[in-house]
């Protein structure tokens, strides 16, 4: 009866739930698009969300085919080209002072990590908490079978560039992957769809295809992320 992408929401919300969450993330998308050529990304963002406080009726493509059509079609003005620039400043746990045990964090510690980071890099923590939860589980030592390490799943390459000597400290690990989220949020102008799969297929497949690639694990991502993220 519905798409596999909320076959998971159905024995936690109730198949009513899950079906007027669906609906949801289908008008999110589709008005997000709707305002793509705004000036303002910030903005556009926020229209994007504002729009769905009434209840308004949509013809437009739902979101499924927005994913299929954004890996063969260009993204308007989103693929900015721009060259990838984070910086490798090594991260100073000093910053977040004692809150967290880095051994064994708590997860109220996580989550409010989490908070103090997102906000220093001008990055919605709700957004990054559902990534993370897609990622690990908020398990800050997780390792998966290609390599990722942490809490974000920072390749050991892509940890070194962003100035994390250990990835499975939870400090660094939260500092280098909301400072590599942030900086896909910067490339695509603010494209949160976009952002969530160059962080997962990595911005050179997002190029490739202009806009998000046809692999299943990528778009899956995307939308369970989404999903938890509205």
């Amino acid at each position: 009866m519905f798409s596999s992408m909320i076959q998971n929401l159905l024995s936690s919300g109730g198949q009513a739930q899950a079906a007027q969450r669906y609906v949801e993330l289908n008008r999110y998308v589709d008005n997000f698009n709707k305002q793509i050529k705004a000036q303002n990304p910030a903005d556009m963002m926020q229209q994007g969300i504002n729009s769905m406080d009434g209840v308004q009726p949509y013809n437009g493509p739902s979101f499924d085919n927005v994913l299929k059509a954004s890996a063969k079609t260009p993204f308007g003005s989103l693929l900015t080209g721009k060259a990838l620039n984070v910086n490798a400043q090594r991260i100073n746990e000093a910053d977040y002072g004692s809150e967290v045990n880095t051994d064994t964090p708590s997860k109220n510690q996580i989550l409010n990590l989490v908070t103090s980071v997102s906000r220093k890099h001008g990055v919605d923590d709700k957004l990054v908490k559902a990534l993370i939860k897609q990622e690990s589980g908020f398990n800050p030592k997780a390792k998966s079978h290609a390599g990722a390490l942490g809490l974000m799943q920072l390749m050991p390459s892509t940890a070194k560039g962003l100035g994390v000597t250990d990835p499975l400290n939870p400090v660094q690990n939260v500092e280098g992957g909301v400072k590599y989220l942030k900086s896909m949020l910067d490339r695509y102008n603010g494209n949160i769809i976009l952002a969530l799969a160059a962080y997962n297929a990595g911005p050179g497949a997002v190029d490739k295809y202009s806009g998000v690639p046809p692999y299943k694990e990528t778009q899956n991502y995307v939308k369970n992320i989404l999903s938890d993220y509205l």
